[in-house]
């Protein structure tokens, strides 16, 4: 799946604080990825959206997570090469915070594909480097030790769960200072129609509240005060 520019350039106005608003009144109230915060300088300030490319890990099982694991045909490098430009990587690492799943060299591979972003609930390895890349990462931290030393990767493009949210390949994620929320691709059409009204009525409600406004009434806005705003909007 691929994202149109307008889609894009849509979503990218919309919080993440406003899509879970959103996906409650449809009643999905598990969408918020726990753990992935904004941790490169790139990722911070910004608001990035992309079709999920999912990866799996495991718990590190000896006779497989090896050094040579890496150069297997089920490896995180050959899951990299798999990467269409645009997506957003959503690795499970099953929050495990003592092994960084990907390093500088994977996520300069990551920026040359062309890849949105990278999200784990798990942690990222030579921090200085990876910063280098100005790869956007949404992740738990930093850590020393190599992916291998806790887990085992074992797939791609299946449905994982990252953060305790499950997320399946072409979902939508949007990440941005607020962490990261995955849209089913099946509700897409839904948060973009309601996203770009939200943000309207919530910037109305704040002029309000710095007019001296009381929230009771405004915020959730009554009848009188939906009638005032569907007024001032008309007028432009």
């Amino acid at each position: 799946m691929t994202l149109d520019p307008a889609t894009r350039a849509t979503l990218e106005k919309i919080s993440t604080a406003t899509i879970t608003t959103l996906l409650l009144k449809k009643g999905l109230r598990n969408i918020w990825m726990r753990g992935p915060q904004p941790f490169t300088p790139t990722a911070k300030g910004k608001r990035l959206v992309g079709p999920a490319f999912t990866l799996r890990f495991v718990p590190a099982r000896e006779d497989l997570a090896t050094p040579e694991s890496w150069s297997s045909p089920r490896s995180t490098r050959a899951a990299i090469e798999d990467m269409p430009e645009g997506v957003i990587a959503v690795a499970d690492a099953m929050g495990v915070t003592d092994a960084g799943i990907f390093g500088d060299i994977l996520c300069a591979r990551l920026m040359k594909r062309g890849v949105t972003a990278l999200v784990t609930d798990g942690v990222v390895r030579d921090v200085a480097g990876v910063v280098g890349t100005n790869m956007p990462v949404w992740c738990r931290g930093g850590a020393a030790p190599p992916s291998v030393a806790g887990l085992t990767f074992v797939g791609w493009q299946e449905p994982i769960g990252c953060g305790g949210v499950a997320v399946f390949p072409d979902d939508i994620i949007v990440c941005d200072d607020d962490g990261a929320v995955c849209i089913p691709k099946a509700l897409l059409d839904y948060v973009l129609e309601g996203g770009a009204e939200q943000e309207r009525l919530e910037a109305w409600i704040v002029s309000k509240v710095e007019q001296g406004e009381k929230l009771p009434g405004l915020y959730p806005p009554n009848a009188e005060n939906k009638a005032r705003y569907e007024a001032e909007k008309a007028k432009g």
